[in-house]
């Protein structure tokens, strides 16, 4: 970098760096509101919502990744080493850093090489400790290689993504993997020696709806119908539908949350990653930037799905229950969703990994991405002819995939 000289470093945790320069690079738009603690609730620029600045993503926030690690949600004996790279120029100011973790196992991750692992042992070879570039326990798209604007960043983000190889060698890792980068930073890293990999999750897209009623008269006619259907029938035991958001998140609310969470969390994956204080934590952090979509019966609730809302998105994460009721899982995530984005003016809803169940409901195919840098050239050679194929199918898959739209055609 001829203009710029940079200083690298690596933190052990995210409090060890200030909110402010981390969110400098991760969501410079934010510089621009004002106060921190007021600036999810300065009137968005359509005059409805929170305002977010240009580009903002809860998920790579100060807020969200300081309230994983001060939780104890994340940490180094769940196999969640924090290790965040970050970027500083003479005048100690930060120009950029990265999301990283020394894993210990690939759970959590959403993005699954338990093959790759399984494959190099077998051969000999110790596939972990690995380098995890990613939000914890968040499929979601974002950017990773958080850089400050200016007229270095480019060149801050290519040392970002060569400097991640070369901590991967002096910590003997067996490779770094960027999980849920954006497009141009896949592009960026397959550049810089990164394998290319691709996936698809389903995503819900606002073509202008005035109401959940305009979204639904663009489907066809049996389509409209069985979402009728299904909303009449989740509600039909005498349910209510609530949202909550800022100083509607009371601990007794999370109480209520976090008993959900853990019971249907405990049925899909054995073990829940997140703890009850990192509900309180980020409920305090960014209450104006979470929306709980709960269900009450008979005086009590009963289950709620979990939303982030970002500057023109939102993020649906995962919902629990203690009652089933059919088709109240579809009410909460999907259409609640799709109900808030069009009352709020946002451009999508991203509703998380897996379900092609949600195609029928108006969630269309979306590919992400992912990179990964070996170091073996063995496993290395391996997994880029795997890559190749995979990225045929997951292509040939979603054109597949779209064809099955459920609105009407012409």
């Amino acid at each position: 970098m001829a203009s710029t000289e940079l200083m690298l470093r690596v933190a052990n945790s995210i409090g060890d760096v200030a909110a402010e320069a981390w969110d400098a690079c991760a969501n410079p738009g934010l510089s621009d509101i004002g106060d921190r603690s007021k600036d999810a609730r300065c009137g968005a620029p359509n005059g409805r919502g929170p305002r977010l600045g240009t580009g903002y993503n809860p998920f790579i926030s100060h807020d969200f990744l300081s309230s994983l690690e001060f939780s104890d949600s994340v940490r180094a004996r769940l196999g969640w080493q924090p290790m965040h790279l970050l970027a500083s120029d003479r005048q100690h100011m930060l120009l950029g850093a990265v999301p990283c973790y020394v894993k210990s196992h690939s759970r959590g991750e959403y993005v699954f090489d338990h093959g790759w692992a399984e494959a190099y042992e077998r051969a000999g070879g110790s596939y972990y400790p690995k380098l995890q570039v990613s939000v914890p326990f968040t499929p979601a798209t974002g950017r990773r290689l958080l850089v400050r604007p200016g007229p270095a960043a480019d060149a801050v983000r290519a040392a970002l993504a060569d400097a991640l190889i070369d901590i991967c060698r002096r910590c003997e890792a067996s490779s770094v993997h960027v999980t849920y980068p954006t497009e141009t930073e896949w592009e960026l890293l397959g550049s810089r020696g990164y394998l290319k990999r691709t996936h698809q999750q389903f995503h819900w897209d606002n073509a202008g709806y005035d109401s959940f009623d305009a979204f639904l008269a663009a489907l066809s006619s049996r389509k409209r119908k069985t979402i009728r259907r299904e909303r009449e029938q989740a509600l039909a035991e005498g349910i209510s539908v609530h949202w909550l958001s800022g100083s509607d998140l009371t601990e007794s609310v999370w109480d209520a949350f976090f008993a959900f969470y853990m019971e249907t969390g405990s049925r899909k994956w054995g073990r829940p990653y997140l703890t009850r204080s990192f509900y309180s934590l980020v409920g305090e952090k960014m209450r104006d930037r979470i929306l709980l979509v709960m269900a009450k019966r008979s005086g009590r609730w009963i289950a709620g799905a979990i939303n982030f809302i970002g500057f023109d998105t939102l993020f649906g994460r995962h919902w629990g229950t203690i009652e089933h009721h059919p088709f109240l899982h579809f009410e909460l995530c999907y259409y609640q969703a799709i109900q808030y984005a069009i009352e709020h003016r946002l451009a999508r809803v991203e509703a998380g990994v897996q379900g092609e169940h949600k195609i029928s409901r108006g969630y269309l195919p979306t590919t992400t991405y992912s990179a990964h840098y070996i170091v073996d050239p063995g496993l290395r050679r391996a997994i880029d002819d795997f890559l190749k194929r995979e990225r045929a199918y997951v292509t040939a898959a979603g054109e597949e995939l779209a064809q099955s739209t459920p609105f009407r055609k012409g």
